[in-house]
């Protein structure tokens, strides 16, 4: 066996395994099809043996092929690895840069940035705020080193950090249509959006129907519209109602959404750890709920 294991190619090899077949491999990525596929047909020309067979919409990987995903793994470690000790070698004042979507921001990122703080001392901390889509492509680029998000996340370096309370809420003074047949109003980010599609999911289960009645870019715009009484909305519920909305109890419940912090590649597991349980240390926190506080002062 004579040639060079090629790192480019070994990445599209472990991402096969990982996301199940070249086409996901190849989104993941963000390469063609086509490229995954050379990127194959190297390393069999390499080892001398076929790695990776197609069948049906999955990918499997012959004993060789399994042998060389288990080095790729040890190989694309240590490289990455390596790559992260000469960036802190050249920079002493290092800027952590962390995503995260707009919702419960406000409450999560002051934990997240004390306990970065300390976990590292030399560096400092930026935020970057945006959907979920477009934090995840920023990872895959390496322009974030972790992120926290609600739904989908692409890539393996994940950690679970809690779950994020939802609740309805809406204009002081609005009403759903007396005829719920006619559709429940609802303002929420356009798609794709984890929360959009859970409030759609919750009222459809409980028999009744969701009408996207105005949708925003971002959650300022669902806030904006909430407050002028076009619909409601299912926001982030931690005890304290977004200014000039009221939570709606004549709704089904919905259940927690889960959230997880994703690392770039090579990220630091530490790093990972710390940003999963600073912002699980906010969510398992006891909120008082509006509607206990305000017949507590009623009384």
């Amino acid at each position: 066996m004579v040639g060079v294991l090629d790192i480019v190619a070994l990445r599209s090899l472990t991402s096969i395994a990982d996301s199940g077949g070249f086409r996901r491999a190849a989104d993941s990525l963000h390469l063609s099809q086509s490229a995954v596929s050379q990127h194959v047909r190297r390393l069999e020309q390499v080892c001398g043996r076929p790695l990776v067979r197609r069948g049906g919409n999955r990918a499997h990987f012959t004993p060789e092929g399994e042998l060389l995903l288990a080095e790729a793994r040890k190989i694309l470690a240590a490289h990455d690895d390596a790559l992260e000790r000469l960036r802190a070698a050249h920079s002493p004042e290092r800027t952590l840069v962390i995503g995260a979507t707009e919702h419960a921001a406000d409450l999560l990122l002051p934990s997240i940035t004390a306990r970065l703080r300390t976990s590292f001392p030399g560096c400092s901390v930026r935020f970057r705020i945006d959907r979920g889509r477009q934090l995840n492509d920023r990872l895959d680029e390496g322009a974030l080193d972790a992120s926290l998000f609600m739904g989908d996340v692409r890539g393996r370096n994940v950690s679970p950090a809690g779950a994020l309370p939802l609740a309805w809420y809406a204009a002081p003074g609005w009403h759903p249509p007396a005829d719920r047949r006619a559709g429940i109003p609802l303002v929420a980010i356009d798609e794709p959006c984890t929360i959009r599609r859970r409030a759609l999911k919750v009222l459809g289960d409980s028999g009744l129907t969701g009408s996207v009645v105005c949708e925003a870019g971002h959650l300022a715009g669902v806030l904006h519209a909430a407050r002028a009484g076009l619909g409601v909305a299912l926001l982030a519920h931690l005890g304290t109602a977004p200014e000039g909305l009221e939570q709606r109890y004549d709704l089904p419940a919905v259940e927690p959404e889960p959230l997880h912090v994703r690392g770039r590649r090579g990220a630091p597991a530490a790093l990972v750890t710390a940003v999963a349980e600073a912002a699980g240390g906010v969510l398992r926190e006891p909120h008082p709920d509006p509607a206990v506080s305000a017949s507590a002062h009623r009384g």
